[in-house]
């Protein structure tokens, strides 16, 4: 299996900085387990550079294409998360569990597709498939339209 750096580079990703947090949490856990550490990260929203790519409702202010995008910002936020707590990106040695929550209109039923843009990201970094859930709500932090949860497994 290639290291997770690797295939970042290859797929012309970069592993941002870890996102501060928003409020009163950390961005992520580690527990030490028989099978490595399980690491669970905070949900992470679509912040570049400090700011959010999009704010609003998919649906409305916001496009599934765009929301897409949104989702692999948070897809890596994630990851940088996960990889502060397990030592370096290429300990991270699988993604077990994604939660995606998107901030949509009522009739909005693309969520799916919303979270797929975590899962195709995940799936150029991991040999593994993961287990997902992809959950419609009313708002989100500052106006986000995603926000993800990650459940990762790391070498100890």
């Amino acid at each position: 299996m290639s290291a997770v750096s690797k295939r970042l580079e290859e797929a012309g990703l970069v592993l941002p900085a870890v996102a501060a947090p928003v409020a009163a949490y950390t961005p992520a856990i580690g527990l030490e387990t028989e099978g490595g550490l399980l690491v669970r990260t905070s949900g992470q929203i679509p912040v570049k550079d400090g700011e959010l790519v999009a704010t609003g409702l998919v649906g409305a202010e916001v496009s599934p294409q765009e929301a897409y995008s949104a989702a692999q910002v948070c897809a890596l936020n994630a990851l940088a998360a996960g990889a502060q707590v397990a030592g370096g990106v290429d300990r991270l040695e699988r993604v077990l569990k994604v939660t995606v929550f998107v901030a949509s209109i009522p009739n909005f039923t693309g969520q799916a597709s919303v979270a797929n843009g975590v899962s195709d990201t995940f799936g150029k970094l991991f040999d593994q498939p993961h287990i997902r859930s992809a959950v419609g709500v009313a708002s989100l932090p500052l106006g986000a339209p995603c926000e993800v949860e990650v459940e990762f497994l790391a070498r100890t």
